[in-house]
């Protein structure tokens, strides 16, 4: 008999709904137990992070060739032009929809962090790079193999990567659903993000809305690029989509974006190697987020929101995404210098941002994590090997 397999979508499904239905009723002695797993489980993600870079985006450029450089910049030009129209639509839309929405605010409220539930103890793993110096070191270490014949180092480096993939295949995937599920359970207890989000329930309905735009356009722009049904294309990416739902970080979803944009029939060289990129520097899903959120703020406290002073707002909060790549509130941290020097937030106003972005953190990161899938499509339709 063929032996049946629960896929990853619907254990991930099932983790989140059996998190909030725990977080009801489970002792806290359990609940500490769970928020161990996820302390040690996301120390042993920070970990590999870096190395999943390294391992899958260097042998990649090296087996892609010498056309790696020209595919690196289409890669990241196409990323951050994305990431732009991403915010430009959130401010087109908030400029219109968000006035009235919010014209019976008046002023600040306090926003009290609550204190997550602590574990029984914390491993530290540091990682051994930094993920912008991972890479840094991908990119020169795989460009290296490709230009210079480096026959040894590139075997080196595919030993790696299969090294790099076993572990993601046996420890990663099939651990996500546990930390999932510890992650909305401690959301449940806690409750702060139903607290933080009953302050803009508006903003935040009209954030998804959007959210689902962006996923639209971009799967049927390449869609139409690569001649297949985008709505199809879509679908197979649901399982990244639902696991940066749960992680909030598209560094700790590459496996799973990775595994689905194969699936999609993107090559796995294209792949492996415009799915780790596209995670440090494509954000379209978190600059719509900031700009929405930022644009709410302003007309709340009477800070100018003029569209110059935003269109520069939002391509610097696009590049700035690449200094907060792939963890779970990176972005919003990265961003805290524009908002400050192009906004002119103070900390109060930087304090909303932070709280209310991390209460919508996953919903960014899946936006981005998934139109990923996108750019790998098109990136595979000009620069992929074809099959003979």
């Amino acid at each position: 008999m063929k032996k049946f397999r629960f896929g990853l979508l619907p254990r991930i499904i099932i983790a989140i709904i059996l998190g909030i239905v725990f977080g009801q009723f489970l002792p806290m002695p359990w609940v500490k137990a769970f928020a161990t797993f996820n302390a040690v489980f996301s120390q042993f993600l920070g970990f590999m992070v870096p190395l999943i870079i390294v391992g899958l985006v260097a042998p990649a450029i090296a087996d892609i060739g010498k056309s790696a450089g020209k595919i690196l910049l289409v890669t990241v030009a196409v990323a951050y032009l994305d990431t732009v129209v991403a915010g430009l639509l959130a401010y087109g839309v908030g400029s219109a929809f968000f006035p009235s929405m919010v014209a019976g605010t008046s002023g600040l409220s306090a926003v009290e962090e609550t204190a997550e539930i602590a574990p029984y103890f914390s491993i530290q793993i540091p990682a051994m790079l930094d993920v912008m110096s991972a890479l840094v070191f991908a990119f020169m270490m795989g460009l290296g193999i490709a230009y210079c014949g480096a026959k040894t180092v590139k075997s080196v480096f595919d030993e790696f990567q299969a090294i790099i993939s076993k572990t993601i295949e046996v420890a990663l995937i099939p651990l996500l659903p546990i930390y999932i599920f510890g992650i909305f359970l401690n959301m449940t207890i806690t409750g702060q993000a139903y607290r933080i989000l009953a302050i803009f329930a508006q903003i935040i309905v009209v954030i998804f809305i959007l959210h689902i735009v962006v996923l639209l356009y971009e799967f049927c722009i390449a869609g139409a690029v690569v001649k297949r049904n985008p709505l199809r294309l879509l679908w197979n990416m649901l399982p990244a989509y639902m696991t940066a739902l749960g992680t909030s970080s598209s560094a700790a979803t590459i496996p799973v974006t990775l595994k689905q944009t194969e699936k999609n029939g993107v090559s796995h060289d294209i792949a492996a190697f415009s799915v780790p990129l596209c995670a440090t520097i494509h954000m379209p899903g978190s600059a719509m987020k900031i700009t929405a959120c930022a644009l709410t703020i302003c007309l709340i406290t009477g800070i100018p929101h003029s569209f110059p002073l935003f269109i520069h707002f939002i391509m610097m909060l696009a590049v700035c995404a690449v200094a907060g790549p792939g963890v779970p509130g990176g972005a919003i941290m990265a961003s805290l210098g524009p908002l400050a020097t192009i906004l002119g937030f103070g900390a109060e106003e930087q304090a909303l941002m932070i709280a209310l972005y991390i209460a919508m953190d996953s919903f960014g990161t899946a936006c981005n994590v998934t139109g990923d899938g996108a750019i790998a499509l098109v990136m595979d339709k000009f620069f992929g090997k074809k099959e003979q």
